[in-house]
């Protein structure tokens, strides 16, 4: 039996078993393509997929994957011990397999034991019995979520690139609360809604020095950098150049 709580990577290579006990995935960096039953799921931050005992799985990640694993062990009596009241609803959360959306208390959970020393077993069999109390409060099904108005929140951020952008600004065109609305984003496209926002911006500011004449700083306000510097130590973070040598090298380019 594997230790209660634990820290693994995953990359291309594909693993595809199963095991006497229920385990359990939480994401927490990349993705992880599962496949369950003949059911594929993509495991990112603030997920988890539940993989009942005996249930042969198929998981690999194309651009690597960080997971925080829970194994729960093979002893009817654990659970009961464990999460008193709590076992029942715990025992139907792991009966099926499924792949499930945290919320944001259950996620910063996981995050805070992903961070702590999982090999103490102090740790990993008090803190594994309050994330599965947790979990067993509820969690909504991937499946079950209607995706994001994706397209519509592109085009917001796109026209207000130059303004100041928050995420409830977002989350309301979505119709979702704010931490709903990160958590959601976050499972869709892999990226917080901020470092979506960013990643325009620079993008953007790119494109209008590669296209226009417009001054550094006017670009730099235009995509929403409150200075010069703001915007050049983005680029340089982003492509490692200055807007000045982007420049020279679209101009070598088509020369």
């Amino acid at each position: 039996m594997p230790p209660i709580l634990s820290l693994r990577h995953y990359n291309h290579d594909q693993i595809v078993h199963s095991h006497e006990h229920t385990q359990l995935v939480f994401g927490l960096r990349g993705q992880l393509d599962f496949e369950m039953d003949g059911r594929g799921s993509r495991i990112q931050q603030q997920q988890l997929a539940v993989v009942p005992s005996e249930t042969r799985h198929a998981c690999g990640s194309a651009s690597g994957s960080r997971c925080l694993i829970l194994d729960i062990p093979d002893d009817d009596n654990w659970l009961q011990q464990r999460l008193g009241h709590h076992s029942e609803p715990g025992w139907r959360l792991l009966e099926k397999p499924a792949a499930l959306h945290l919320s944001p208390a259950q996620s910063q959970l996981v995050g805070w034991l992903a961070a702590s020393p999982v090999d103490d077993p102090v740790i990993s069999e008090q803190g594994a019995a309050l994330l599965l109390a947790s979990l067993a409060g509820g969690c909504e099904p991937v499946m079950q979520s209607n995706p994001l108005p994706l397209a519509a929140i592109h085009a917001h951020v796109e026209r207000h690139l130059g303004h100041p952008l928050e995420v409830r600004d977002l989350a309301r065109l979505a119709g979702l609360s704010v931490p709903r609305f990160h958590a959601r984003f976050v499972s869709e496209t892999g990226m917080t809604p901020m470092e979506f926002v960013r990643r325009r911006r620079v993008q953007q500011g790119r494109e209008l020095l590669i296209g226009t004449r417009l001054a550094v700083g006017e670009i730099a306000a235009r995509v929403g950098y409150a200075s010069q510097s703001a915007f050049t130590a983005a680029l340089s973070r982003e492509f490692g150049m200055t807007p000045r040598a982007l420049r020279r090298e679209s101009l070598d380019n088509r020369g």
